[in-house]
């Protein structure tokens, strides 16, 4: 199979004519059975049927996947644990996170609380051998920004497991009323938006997961490419890409937004968070004495009868 390019095809066809164990890393966000309106795809099928179709494309990602393979599934909360069964339970992925992203821009709700997040599990087929780049997705620690600890490792740490943005981070992108955000959701007013498809991952996002489990020239496989955003991404990152969508009008739609994307290109959006804490003046200077501050002195009135 060609690579490099998006097929107008459904991924468990397509997957089966791939080669076993020739992808590298498999990113999926497939249709989370709640009834959106795709122009092809029908999202509101039985939860039985859901769960078998699931389990039908998700065999196939690991029959493609290299023995040190990686996988990421993007999932509502809907199917969440049903899908992180099956995953590790009955198709033999070891699950390394589940990664919780949360952003604003929710979709609006009446009668339950504005969901903000979704899930994002990261499986690998081998629990010892696999790709995990840390030293590529790094940020300050907070020894480093707040307290300028000498003994901070320069490198920064490795961002935790809910992935989240703060203002001070990229100031160029929130409004005064926002308090936080992280990988902002690709909402209808954002300049990102390739406008076309309703469901769209933020190329930030995705370039921390390409970055961290894959390395230049492997390849990435999406089965639900839709807007094309980890092809793009991946294209830009210099690893081969290939995608499938059952939707001939988001296919070409994908297919046009990657020739006109070029390799090496800058990722669009909010930059990845430079901090994992806010910065503030009164943190300790380097080299500065540490002083404690001595306790005021017990009120004798607390340990009377």
């Amino acid at each position: 199979m060609t690579w490099n390019t998006i097929r107008n095809q459904d991924c468990i066809a397509a997957m089966a004519e791939l080669e076993p164990g020739s992808v590298d890393l498999v990113f999926a966000d497939p249709p989370f059975n709640i009834g959106y309106d795709y122009d092809v795809y029908q999202d509101r099928k039985s939860a039985d049927e859901y769960l078998n179709w699931s389990k039908a494309w998700m065999a196939g990602v690991s029959r493609v996947l290299k023995p040190t393979g990686t996988f990421w599934l993007a999932i509502g909360d809907e199917f969440a644990a049903e899908l992180k069964v099956l995953a590790t339970r009955e198709l033999g992925f070891v699950c390394r996170s589940w990664v919780v992203w949360y952003y604003t821009f929710g979709v609006n709700c009446k009668r339950k609380f504005t969901r903000s997040h979704a899930h994002l599990f990261h499986f690998v087929k081998d629990g010892k051998q696999f790709t995990f780049n840390d030293e590529a997705i790094r940020v300050p620690s907070a020894r480093q920004l707040v307290y300028a600890d000498t003994r901070a490792n320069p490198q920064g740490r490795l961002p935790d497991d809910t992935w989240i943005l703060r203002p001070q981070d990229a100031p160029q992108s929130f409004t005064p009323t926002e308090s936080t955000w992280y990988f902002p959701r690709v909402a209808g007013t954002f300049k990102e938006r390739a406008g076309f498809h309703g469901c769209q991952m933020p190329e930030r996002l995705l370039a921390r997961i390409i970055l961290c489990c894959s390395n230049p020239g492997e390849r990435v496989l999406d089965p639900f490419a839709g807007s094309g955003s980890t092809l793009v991404v991946a294209k830009k990152l210099g690893r081969q890409w290939l995608g499938f969508d059952v939707s001939e009008e988001y296919a070409r739609a994908a297919q046009a937004r990657l020739e006109a994307t070029q390799m090496g290109a800058p990722l669009v959006g909010a930059e990845d968070p430079l901090a994992s804490v806010p910065s503030t003046a009164t943190g300790r200077r380097v080299g500065a004495r540490r002083h404690r501050r001595p306790r005021p002195p017990a009120d004798p009135a607390l340990f009377k009868d």
